[in-house]
């Protein structure tokens, strides 16, 4: 049981038990002790409902933490995965590049080879 679970259950127990034993040791009448009764009854109601208000806000305020924690992490995440990414695509748009500029190069080798080859007069049907 919570902490709050236990405090509301003493509360109710202790004002139980206190209203039994003014009741066995109550020297008034009984209109007296019915009167002492329900004004214990209704002390024990307004702490309990004091009790019950002080923990909705305090499991509210809590809450409202834990979100905005939350909240707060998953911004952190975010702008660090968006950080990565942007080193990633950094990173492959350069390696497009070298590749880009290796493809050029290797065309121009081969284009130089193509007219050698068509540079050398080689007559028809003779072997290399």
């Amino acid at each position: 049981m919570s902490k709050t679970g236990n405090t509301l259950l003493a509360l109710i127990t202790g004002a139980a038990i206190g209203s039994v034993v003014a009741l066995l040791y109550a020297p008034e009448s009984g209109d007296e002790t019915r009167k002492k009764i329900s004004k214990n009854a209704k002390d024990a109601k307004r702490k309990l409902d004091k009790q019950i208000k002080e923990t909705s806000e305090s499991l509210s305020s809590s809450a409202q933490k834990a979100k905005k924690n939350f909240d707060h992490k998953l911004e952190e995440t975010l702008s660090s995965a968006s950080g990565k990414a942007d080193d990633i695509l950094v990173a492959m748009e350069k390696k497009l590049e070298d590749l880009r500029r290796k493809n050029a190069h290797a065309t121009d080798k081969a284009e130089g080879v193509v007219d050698n080859v068509k540079d050398m007069n080689v007559p028809r049907g003779a072997k290399a």
